[in-house]
């Protein structure tokens, strides 16, 4: 069950649920249930997109990137996240683009 599920739509507009939807993504990484989270960081990322919030499509980004790092799919984890890491142009001391850049580093 992803977010469309649990909210009822897709159409959100309010953010804390796309970042519910990546943490519960993330809490599912160490478990075998690597699948359902993948699904919802890739539901939390579309979310995102949409709604043209770019701080939590970077979040969804590196929570799949993560994911698929581990899966040893470092390519496709690097082409995603860098696409979204490159639309910003300031913030770079930001936490989450900090932490973003590391992991673009470690894919390399």
């Amino acid at each position: 069950m992803c977010l469309h599920d649990i909210r009822g739509s897709t159409e959100l507009k309010r953010h804390p649920a796309v970042e519910a939807e990546a943490e519960r993504g993330g809490a599912t990484l160490a478990s075998p249930l690597q699948t359902e989270a993948e699904a919802c960081f890739r539901q939390a990322l579309d979310v995102a997109c949409r709604q043209e919030a770019k701080s939590l499509e970077l979040r969804a980004a590196s929570s799949l990137a993560r994911l698929w790092q581990q899966q040893g799919k470092k390519a496709e984890a690097h082409q995603l996240l860098a696409s979204v890491y490159h639309w910003f142009t300031e913030g770079f001391d930001t936490k989450d683009l900090q932490e973003a850049k590391a992991l673009l580093e470690g894919l390399h």
